[in-house]
């Protein structure tokens, strides 16, 4: 990175089963980098051997449906992003099949500068039926679906996941660069309603970062860590950490997982966060300090329990987690919507 100290390395660990995982590892709260978590994958054997190896062992397992597809123009060298503007996106999204974008991949890898082509989080069981059963980590619950994000030499800005994540690079080397999630006012980030892949993600170029713009982004820095990894390495990213992630070889094969332990049922924060928009952005200052302080002391529980002085029967919403208070809660707030 343009003129920026050494970044704090994300920590590593090696010979990582589930327990350690669940009970030492994840407790930290911090990203980790699982060095040869899958080096015994079949795929990962494959793709050490060439990316044709790699590419034939996908396609004898390849189901033949539609495919949605990235594809940016060279001038963009890889940096899916916003145009100018700020009010469209500077690549498209396209419909192929996985043999023909393969095809594709292998061919444009002596291109001096090349199309910017990517398949992202693509559900494994769908593509590539039979995957998961030769190519499988024990570290996340079996209910937990893997995805499969392909491409070429490729540049994502910093982002976050409303998840929890372990990401396996099967192919090629990945370089994560992290921030923790309350540098989100140092990250500068974009639009919220128009995004490359769903959550914002920062305007600050990492490969050129603009100080006297983002000034701020050099608080960020201080705190950033990052790592580069090869085949059969993981890396866990936790929950809301934002992440850049640079796909640095010619062909490049991750697989992720994401889960989230939240209670089943809950809304969507992301749909509360807009909700907050409506409800309390255009307020004064003074009715938005009010609210604040309320949030903090219902919501985020600052002063602890808020309903600890009440017996059980009168806690209402202020009760424990359950089915049937989750599902009370909805019907409300279905009321509530319905007079919009």
């Amino acid at each position: 990175m343009t003129g920026a100290s050494p970044m704090r390395p994300v920590a590593e660990y090696e010979a990582v089963d589930r327990r350690r995982f669940v009970e030492e590892i994840r407790p930290l709260g911090q990203p980790a980098v699982l060095r040869g978590l899958a080096d015994q994958w079949p795929s990962v054997q494959a793709s050490r051997l060439s990316a044709e190896e790699l590419a034939n062992y996908l396609m004898r397992m390849a189901a033949p449906k539609p495919l949605a597809v990235l594809v940016g123009a060279p001038e963009i060298e890889g940096r899916f992003f916003y145009r100018e503007d700020l009010r469209s996106l500077n690549f498209a999204r396209l419909t192929t099949r996985l043999d023909a974008f393969l095809e594709r991949l292998l061919a444009e890898r002596s291109e001096p500068r090349p199309h910017a082509i990517a398949v992202q989080s693509e559900p494994i069981p769908e593509l590539l039926p039979g995957f998961r059963e030769q190519n499988d980590t024990p570290l996340v619950d079996p209910g937990v679906v893997p995805r499969a994000w392909i491409g070429n030499r490729l540049r994502v800005a910093p982002h976050y996941d409303l998840m929890e994540n372990i990401g396996v690079v099967v192919a090629g080397r990945r370089r994560f660069t992290l921030f923790p999630p309350e540098q989100v006012a140092n990250l500068y980030p974009g639009p919220l309603e128009l995004t490359p892949a769903g959550t914002p993600v920062s305007m600050v170029d990492l490969a050129d970062p603009d100080f006297d713009l983002y000034p701020r982004f050099a608080d960020a820095l201080a705190v950033a860590q990052d790592t580069e990894l090869e085949p059969g390495d993981a890396i866990y990213v936790p929950f809301h950490w934002w992440h850049a992630v640079d796909s640095l070889e010619p062909v490049n094969l991750f697989v992720n997982y994401w889960w989230n332990p939240a209670p089943r049922g809950l809304g969507n924060p992301y749909d509360a966060l807009m909700h907050g928009f409506y409800a309390f952005k255009h307020l004064p200052p003074d009715q938005r300090a009010v609210w604040r302080t309320m949030f903090d002391h219902y919501v985020f529980e600052a002063n602890g329990d808020p309903a600890a002085h009440l017996p059980d029967p009168a806690k209402g919403v202020l009760g424990p987690s359950s089915p049937q208070l989750i599902e009370r809660m909805r019907a409300t707030l279905k009321q509530i919507f319905s007079k919009l």
